[in-house]
């Protein structure tokens, strides 16, 4: 497929000359976030979105620009968002679902996982939503959602180039999000044209 070539020709492009400068970014990313955890935690967003757009990226224009402009722009959209959340408050209760997933998890032990998971993401359309992604999309996913993982971590564990996980997590969310619109919809959920 020659769509799938021109997608490999970027992956490989973004991981020879964006990832190193990437890394490069880490003394800025910790002026800005003040914290190892949170630096790596930018860096690794930074790169999320820069592959998703990398196709626009003008070649032969300032690459190190155009990434530390994305790393400020993620850094100040992390910071908004963070003013927004609401305090996490600890409570001795626990939900009935939370006590339901306890005391199904003996009985599961020969269930991946990913599989416990997504069978206890307490939402059916989710579920299925998951499951309907290609094996490989949906591993990536998982580590790097569910588990937290960086994509280093990932690479590490499905023997796959970083710029491959970065691709799988980037056309698994994109099929993700294309799965779930109608459901998002449906339930009253306002979703952007581009999306």
């Amino acid at each position: 497929m020659h769509t799938d070539r021109h997608d490999d020709q970027l992956t490989d492009r973004f991981e020879r000359d964006a990832m190193p400068l990437i890394a490069d970014l880490y003394r800025h990313a910790i002026r800005l976030t003040r914290d190892h955890a949170d630096a790596e935690d930018l860096l690794q967003e930074t790169a999320a979105k820069a592959y998703a757009a990398f196709a626009s990226f003008q070649e032969g224009t300032n690459l190190v620009g155009w990434l530390y402009r994305i790393m400020v722009n993620t850094h100040i959209s992390a910071y908004r968002r963070q003013q927004h959340r609401p305090t996490l408050q600890f409570t001795d209760e626990f939900t009935d679902g939370q006590l339901l997933a306890h005391s199904q998890r003996g009985s599961s032990a020969t269930r991946s996982t990913e599989e416990l998971a997504i069978a206890h993401t307490g939402d059916p359309a989710i579920a299925a939503a998951m499951r309907s992604l290609p094996e490989k999309y949906r591993t990536a996913i998982y580590y790097a959602d569910i588990e937290g993982r960086k994509f280093r971590e990932i690479a590490l564990l499905t023997n796959v180039p970083i710029g491959t996980v970065m691709s799988r997590l980037h056309r698994g969310r994109k099929q993700l999000r294309d799965a779930l619109s109608d459901v998002a919809r449906d339930r009253g959920y306002p979703l952007p044209e581009a999306a």
